[in-house]
């Protein structure tokens, strides 16, 4: 077993086992608490420019199903267990995460206490950090290095290169792929839309001139404020008069383009078990997140939109419903894959939004 080093930038070093790809690679930690969906997780192009942590100890038991993939390809730079389960057991495994991780050029590192790192990320707050099996580091030449590291715009790096049609007999949906999940697309899809995927770059004219019955602004990767250009289009696309549904990045989106602000979180949210409360009806829902910035509740003018679900745990927002527009944006994420399905209901609630601008 070869070892492999993970490098805080506070001057933390954990040792443990490399897995995956042997390649040094330096990024941003964060932690998922996800007790299962970690092929989920791994092909969530909302983790393109970071490391995962998994807090949970044993990942892998079930092998690689590739049916469960989010995308084509896992997106993070590198990945952090307890405990690599080295022989999967399932009926539907196709492939080990090892192979997997190897096949994808991802390094990785095993054998480390996770709790001990997600208690330095929550209490520090996320840090950038390298994974490396050169046992002849240099501190003093890594850390400044680790410092220095931005994401950077990986929205483009992420998103579809052409447009991509699902067929389907009902509304037609337009689909903004920031980093979009598959089960985004599905979960319209299965409601009997027709959606077309459009990549990030396009125009809101080129959008709006195929009249949708509707537009989707998906989830993505990265801090909101670098998709400069993104945003202005988004502006147009609120100002049209067509039914708007946005999750986690294009929700951030719709925030920056109507003049609210977005802010970094200490650690984020990240995993399968939120606590986000509904505060039209008081009714609290669990979801899956995936976020590391929040829309400032302080920002948001009320004459443009309210708050419309909050985080239970620390306060923080978690949904938006626009004033006399068609739009609702959510923070978290409905189309859940990994983690609960109870918040589902707001795919039907968009088919309400197009049927009721009919």
């Amino acid at each position: 077993m070869m070892k492999a080093f993970l490098i805080l930038e506070d001057g933390h070093v954990f040792t443990g086992t490399s897995i995956g790809s042997k390649k040094e690679i330096i990024s941003e930690i964060v932690f998922n608490t996800s007790m299962t969906g970690y092929l989920e997780v791994l092909t969530d192009p909302s983790y393109a420019g970071q490391t995962v942590c998994m807090t949970y100890p044993l990942i892998g038991n079930y092998g690689i199903c590739y049916e469960d993939q989010e995308s084509l390809r896992p997106w993070p730079d590198g990945y952090i267990v307890r405990e690599l389960s080295r022989i999967p057991s399932n009926f539907r495994c196709q492939d080990t995460i090892q192979n997997f991780l190897k096949r994808f050029d991802i390094p990785g590192i095993a054998g480390i206490d996770t709790r001990a790192l997600t208690r330095i990320l929550r209490e520090k707050g996320t840090m950038n950090g390298m994974i490396t099996t050169n046992e002849n580091y240099n501190l003093d030449e890594i850390i400044p290095q680790l410092k220095a590291y931005r994401t950077g715009k990986v929205v483009e790096k992420v998103t579809c290169s052409e447009k991509k049609v699902l067929k389907g007999k009902g509304y037609k949906v337009a689909l903004m792929d920031f980093g979009a999940k598959s089960n985004i697309a599905r979960s319209l899809n299965e409601r009997g839309c027709e959606v077309t995927i459009y990549p990030a770059l396009t125009s809101a004219e080129e959008i709006l001139e195929t009249n949708p019955d509707g537009i989707m602004l998906s989830n993505g990767p990265g801090d909101p404020k670098e998709c400069a250009s993104i945003i202005k289009e988004i502006k147009k696309l609120y100002d049209s008069e067509v039914p708007i549904f946005a999750i986690c990045l294009g929700h951030q989106l719709m925030a920056l383009a109507t003049g609210a602000d977005t802010k970094k979180m200490k650690y984020g949210h990240r995993g399968g078990n939120h606590p986000v409360k509904d505060l039209e009806t008081g009714r609290v829902y669990i979801s899956s997140q995936n976020h590391g910035y929040a829309v400032d509740g302080t920002s948001i003018d009320p004459k443009v939109a309210k708050e419309a679900f909050i985080n239970v745990n620390d306060g923080t927002n978690e949904g938006l419903a626009y004033e006399g527009k068609n739009i609702f944006t959510v923070q978290f994420h409905p189309e859940a894959c990994p983690g609960p399905l109870d918040s589902g209901y707001l795919f039907d609630r968009f088919m309400d939004m197009m049927k009721g601008a009919k």
